[in-house]
């Protein structure tokens, strides 16, 4: 990834809805999360939202490569409330996912530890020996000529989790510019991972809420 070339999307993220403790936006593909390192990585989702939300504040990330819903407070109190959420795996996450080839099975779970791939950053890799616990559960929902269309529970949030493991079964999602094959690769435009819903105790009463993004492959 020596040569890659940070081109932001001109349009995005969409606020999906706020209020007084949480924003909720819609990340588009190929938008960082955080700013990166150096001046040329600056444009990213958190900064464009500060225009109109001067107080927003981090919560999680997504990949750059990645679309859909992110959550971020607007209080120091919300943050702490959603991080522990996040730290304790109260947090519900649902993606979708295209990946190469035919998945046969109706349903599974893919439970392999993660750990950082130091010479090839930032990629990960599957470690049996050092790796932190890392479990993905998946859902057929559509089967098209060459690939498979999934939905994608985490139920640990490990960086690249879903990415890794898909590619580890034989599956690399498409367009997967770090974990796919050749043929992957080529198959789409963008990488086909989307974070369709999350579900949340929301940080002013506890109630639960969900929010979902509509996906755009």
């Amino acid at each position: 990834m020596n040569d890659f070339v940070y081109s932001p999307p001109a349009d995005g993220p969409k606020v999906l809805h706020h209020d007084a403790e949480i924003l909720v936006a819609d990340k588009p593909a190929g938008l960082l999360s955080v700013p990166g390192r150096g001046p040329d990585r600056a444009d990213c989702v958190i900064d464009r939202l500060r225009g109109a939300f001067p107080e927003v504040l981090l919560v999680h990330r997504l990949d750059l490569d990645t679309s859909g819903v992110m959550v971020f407070a607007l209080t120091r109190a919300a943050q702490r409330h959603l991080g522990l959420q996040f730290e304790r795996r109260h947090v519900r996450k649902a993606y979708l996912a295209r990946v190469w080839g035919i998945v046969t099975a109706e349903a599974g779970a893919v439970d392999l530890p993660l750990a950082v791939d130091w010479p090839s950053r930032p990629r990960q890799k599957v470690d049996a020996a050092a790796g932190r616990p890392a479990l993905t559960r998946w859902k057929v929902l559509k089967r098209a000529p060459g690939a498979t269309r999934l939905r994608l529970f985490p139920e640990t949030g490990r960086s690249h989790q879903l990415r890794v493991h898909m590619a580890a079964i034989g599956h690399p999602i498409l367009g997967d510019p770090l974990y796919g094959t050749a043929e992957s690769r080529a198959a789409a435009p963008r990488l086909h991972l989307h974070a369709e819903t999350l579900r949340l105790r929301h940080p002013d009463g506890g109630r639960g809420v969900t929010f979902r993004s509509p996906c755009p492959f």
